[in-house]
C-alpha cells in the first residue's frame, strides 16, 4: 500500500519516514490536543507524514491497579476530535475482536500489540474492518516469523498492512533492537521502528516498566540509517506523570530537534 491512501496523510511526496507519535494513552481531551498541536506543527515544519497515536485504553498491565484508560468510548471519541481538529489520520491499538469493528469507526489505523500479534482471530478481525493494520512483532518473534502474520491479514482480504520492531527480550528485564531484521521484514510489508518501546525495562520488581529515554536519538538515528519506512515514538509534556509508560517516553519539547536531526540523516542517506 502508499501512505497516500491513508486519509488526511500530508507531506507524501517528501521522501521523508514517516511518523506516528504521541502519548501512550489518552488521558484526556486536553492532553491529547496539546500533543497532536505540537506534533502537527514539527511535521508540518519539516514535512514529515504525520499519524496521531494513542491508546484507547490498555489492557497489558502489569498490575491491577495500574492505569488502563478513560473509558474506551470517551477514549476513541476523542481520537475523532484530534483527527477533526488538526486533520490527521490516528492510530490505536486493540486487545479484542470486538475492539476491531468499534474502533475502526474512529481511527484510520488499527494496531495490533506484539503480545497479541499471533492471535489469528484479532488479526483477522482488524484486517476485515478494511483499515491499515499495523502489527507489532512480538518481543518472542523471529523476524521471519513476522511474515506470518502479514499473510493472515492480505488472507483475509486486506493489502493494507505494516510492520512495526518494538525490540526483543534479551534476558527478562531489558529490550533490544536487532536491526539485522529490518531489511528482513521490509520485505513483507512497509516496516516501523518502535523506538521508546524498543528502549523498555519490563518486568520490574515495582510491577511498573523501566525505561531508557536517554537511549532514544541512539536508536533513532540507527533506524533511520537502516532505511526504516516509518518511526514510532511515544511522547508526552509531562512523562513522569503521564499514566501510562512514562518511563521510556520522550519529552515533548526534545522532539523537534530529534526529528531534525533524523530528517537531516535522512536526507544524506537518499543522496547515497
Amino acid at each position: 500500500m502508499t501512505l497516500q491512501e491513508i486519509p488526511k496523510i500530508k507531506h507524501t511526496t517528501s521522501n521523508n519516514f514517516f511518523l506516528l507519535c504521541g502519548p501512550c494513552a489518552i488521558e484526556s481531551e486536553e492532553m491529547a490536543y496539546r500533543i497532536a498541536e505540537k506534533v502537527v506543527t514539527i511535521t508540518n515544519k519539516l514535512e514529515i507524514p504525520y499519524i496521531f497515536k494513542g491508546s484507547f485504553k490498555k489492557a497489558n498491565r502489569s498490575r491491577i491497579d495500574s492505569f488502563t484508560g478513560i473509558g474506551d468510548e470517551k477514549a476513541l471519541e476523542i481520537l475523532k476530535k484530534v483527527s477533526e481538529k488538526f486533520d490527521i489520520p490516528t492510530v490505536t491499538d486493540i486487545h479484542e475482536i470486538s475492539d476491531a469493528t468499534l474502533a475502526a469507526q474512529y481511527v484510520d489505523v488499527l494496531q495490533i500489540p506484539a503480545f497479541l500479534v499471533r492471535q489469528t482471530d484479532l488479526v483477522v478481525a482488524a484486517a476485515k474492518t478494511g483499515k491499515v493494520v499495523n502489527l507489532k512483532k512480538g518481543q518472542f518473534m523471529s523476524p521471519e516469523a513476522m511474515k506470518h502474520a502479514v499473510q493472515k491479514v492480505k488472507d483475509a482480504g486486506n493489502e493494507k498492512v505494516w510492520i512495526t520492531d518494538r525490540g526483543t527480550m534479551f534476558g527478562y528485564q531489558d529490550m533490544i533492537v536487532d536491526f539485522r531484521g529490518i531489511p528482513t521484514m521490509r520485505e513483507y510489508a512497509p516496516t516501523i521502528l518502535d523506538v521508546t518501546h524498543s528502549l523498555q525495562q519490563p518486568n520490574q520488581s515495582a510491577g511498573v516498566t523501566g525505561g531508557r529515554p536517554d537511549m532514544i536519538e541512539t536508536i533513532a538515528r540507527a533506524g533511520i540509517v537502516n532505511n526504516v519506512d516509518g518511526l514510532f515514538i511515544e511522547t508526552h509534556f509531562d512523562p513522569a506523570n503521564a499514566k501510562s509508560d512514562g518511563a521510556n517516553m520522550l519529552h515533548l519539547d526534545n522532539l523537534e530537534h530529534l526529528l531534525s536531526n533524523l530528517v537531516a540523516i535522512r536526507k544524506t542517506i537518499n543522496t547515497l
